[in-house]
């Protein structure tokens, strides 16, 4: 892949972006965590609905405002987690959502790409008890 991914990821990337999946909110999630990148002023908030054993996750929906990185990036990852387990989350990192985005993402975009994944995770730990809320930030 060259510099910036291909125009088909880019083209991807600008189909979430103007059509976002899962967009909106939740009536009674399992939890719900908002975070930011002060660095650009994106918001994302997301609403996460867990099974009955609390170990898969069945629905996500977010909202919020920012680049077409953060909210394309939330609108993937939207999808991605979906049936997916909370451990398959928290072991999620920045290469993961640089590939499911498809494109070379430059270290000033880096906060933006990887924003919705770290609320996700923020989120979850917080709900599990593992991260105080007055612990969480959107810092690496």
């Amino acid at each position: 892949m060259g510099i910036g991914g291909s125009d088909m990821y880019r083209q991807q990337i600008l189909d979430h972006y103007k059509n976002p999946r899962n967009h909106g909110e939740i009536e009674d999630p399992t939890f719900t965590h908002v975070g930011e990148n002060p660095m650009c002023g994106d918001t994302i908030e997301m609403d996460v609905v867990l099974d009955e054993s609390e170990e898969t996750i069945e629905h996500v929906a977010f909202r919020g405002d920012g680049c077409a990185i953060s909210q394309a990036s939330a609108s993937m990852l939207s999808e991605k987690l979906q049936g997916t387990t909370v451990e398959e989350l928290q072991a999620m990192d920045r290469d993961d959502v640089v590939d499911m985005l498809g494109v070379d993402i430059s270290p000033m975009r880096i906060k933006c790409a990887v924003l919705a994944e770290k609320v996700a995770q923020d989120g979850a730990e917080i709900y599990f008890g593992e991260k105080d809320l007055d612990m969480t930030s959107t810092e690496e």
